[in-house]
């Protein structure tokens, strides 16, 4: 039974990580008309978590902030198994679409030279966790796409990081080296502090007396 339930997450996830490689994709392709046109790539690459929305798909980003509604340590598991499988997503779709070298110095040299201030990194990653869990919560609880659509292109044109984005940026360039892992490292603890901020705040705010 349990391992029914990892392999289906495995592949939800999966799922999920071709999603966001293909946002990648039209958010390069847009740049590659025109980099003026990041912003329209920027709305664009939302259809990567409309999908994912609509379907039910794991995403580590609009997981993670429901840590504390699940068991704990149990959905530690589940959360090791969404990104595993979103990587694996995230490789496929950035294999087929391998990234022009035009992208290398913003995608890719700009991200690796940040680790020399991985306090920096760890930031955006927490403003984008906390975009990500608010797109998340309004879709859970109004079933509208509208927190994707506004939260997608402010990550993006903030130049706040995700996680699963940048795997598919460094995949996509082929970089697969211990910089890049430390990069995502740092981006995955970041966005799982701003993915839980919210909702653990909340519950010590407004809980009934």
């Amino acid at each position: 039974m349990a391992d029914n339930h990892y392999l289906k997450c495995l592949v939800r996830a999966i799922l999920a990580g071709i999603c966001i490689g293909i946002g990648g994709c039209v958010l390069l392709g847009c740049m590659s008309v025109n980099v003026e046109l990041k912003w329209i790539g920027s709305i664009l690459f939302a259809v990567g978590l409309m999908t994912i929305f609509f379907f039910g798909l794991d995403l580590y980003t609009g997981k993670v902030g429901y840590s504390f509604d699940n068991k704990p340590w149990t959905y530690v598991l589940d959360l090791i198994v969404i990104i595993i499988g979103n990587f694996i997503g995230c490789l496929f779709v950035g294999l087929a679409m391998p990234m022009s070298e035009q992208f290398l110095p913003g995608f890719i040299d700009g991200r690796l030279a940040a680790l020399s201030s991985p306090l920096t990194i760890l930031l955006k990653g927490v403003f984008c966790g906390m975009l990500m869990f608010i797109a998340a919560d309004i879709y859970k609880k109004k079933q509208s796409f509208l927190g994707a659509f506004i939260c997608v292109p402010v990550f993006i044109l903030s130049g706040f990081e995700h996680s699963i984005a940048d795997m598919f940026y460094f995949c996509s360039a082929g970089c697969f080296t211990l910089e890049s892992l430390a990069f995502i490292l740092i981006v995955i603890a970041g966005n799982a502090i701003g993915g839980i901020l919210i909702p653990v705040c909340g519950k010590w705010m407004y809980e009934k007396q």
